[in-house]
């Protein structure tokens, strides 16, 4: 059951914690990746203003994994939304991808991590929906990567102490 009170700290907090991943890709933008910097972003495909190919939708009809690490090009950052091209089995894509889209981005490199609740939500309902294929562990990864190509180096297992997660914030009525 949504409240109808205009109060929605949870979501003040999200939609904050979301400028913190326009201003990386914008950093990233501007200055490209610098040290061990990279990023892996997992985002709905059937959300509304997000472009991805047919093949791409058809593979990932709810929700996918990028990595921004060695093979991206033209990034481009907006206010609401991000685009971005990638190679997928050697054939470059343009993504465009609403900031509201992504569910998780983690920078491995510090062991840094977000993940977003309300773009896992159905309409109208506070239960989260899942990932059409779920890939745990090294198979995530494995997944991941090869989307966007070859890593020079691994990912740590977990992001630690520094994943931030809205749930202890959200009201359960």
């Amino acid at each position: 059951m949504m409240t109808d009170d205009p109060y929605r700290y949870d979501l003040m907090v999200e939609k904050a914690l979301r400028t913190v991943v326009r201003e990386a890709l914008g950093v990233t933008a501007e200055h490209g990746l610098t040290g061990d910097h990279h990023f892996y972003l997992t985002f709905r495909t059937d959300w509304e203003a997000v472009e991805v190919s047919e093949a791409l939708k058809r593979r990932y009809p709810r929700e996918m994994t990028v990595v921004l690490q060695n093979r991206f090009w033209d990034l481009k950052v907006a206010e609401d939304h991000f685009s971005v091209v990638l190679t997928f089995n050697e054939v470059a894509e343009t993504l465009v991808v609403p900031y509201e889209a992504i569910s998780t981005f983690a920078d491995p490199s510090v062991r840094f991590g977000l993940q977003f609740a309300s773009s896992s939500l159905d309409e109208g309902s506070l239960e989260q929906g899942g990932p059409d294929e779920i890939l745990d562990g090294e198979a995530a990864e494995d997944e991941a990567l090869d989307l966007a190509g070859p890593p020079d180096r691994e990912p740590p297992e977990s992001a630690g102490e520094k994943v931030v997660t809205l749930d202890r914030f959200r009201n359960k009525t």
